[in-house]
């Protein structure tokens, strides 16, 4: 119990120290996040609920993340799509062809989905989006509505984990989600095969 208690006042006197560089430095990293997927988003988006609220901190998060998932995919289709097709999909007719066939024949509800789940690899599907025939359209309608609800899950599991540093009861609530979460999000990977 001291030991959470600790973690609670160290994690508040870093925030109020950091000031108004926390949400900015958060901001923009869910944005680099988005494009090359080496950091924790739950860090950057439980960041923003904290200092912004949870209204604006889940619609700047929100925004950033889909902006930044839209530039991946923009990258992706104007600078390496052309020679994917060229190179790669007629060097390797069978395998890439199939999966090109699965991504482009995903309905908007699958990509939703795809989008929503915590634990999906987001990343891979702006690049395969980027290099398929899916439309523009399809890949930012499916994108703004995926991400309302994943911005908001890691919001909530966020800044609930900082509220179980001072009540112990709600941390064993975080991880029943976040188990909860991880076997939904295990079980559409292998329905799409996407292990």
């Amino acid at each position: 119990m001291e030991f959470l208690k600790n973690i609670d006042v160290f994690l508040t006197t870093l925030f109020e120290n950091i000031g108004l560089w926390a949400p900015i430095l958060s901001s923009f990293l869910i944005l680099v996040e988005s494009i090359l997927p080496i950091m924790p988003l739950a860090v950057f988006i439980t960041i923003n609920f904290y200092y912004f609220g949870t209204i604006l901190g889940f619609l700047l998060s929100w925004i950033l993340t889909c902006i930044g998932c839209y530039i991946s995919f923009l990258i992706f289709r104007n600078k390496v799509k052309f020679w994917f097709d060229s190179k790669l999909v007629k060097k390797n007719e069978g395998k890439l062809t199939k999966l090109m066939i699965i991504v482009n024949n995903l309905s908007f509800e699958q990509l939703v989905l795809l989008f929503a789940i915590p634990f999906t690899p987001t990343f891979v599907f702006n690049i395969v989006a980027g290099v398929s025939s899916m439309t523009q359209k399809k890949f930012i309608c499916s994108l703004l509505l995926g991400k309302l609800f994943l911005v908001f899950f890691w919001g909530f599991i966020g800044i609930t984990f900082l509220n179980s540093l001072t009540e112990p009861i709600k941390f064993l609530q975080i991880l029943l989600l976040c188990i909860l979460a991880f076997i939904i999000s295990k079980i559409v990977n292998k329905k799409f095969n996407i292990d």
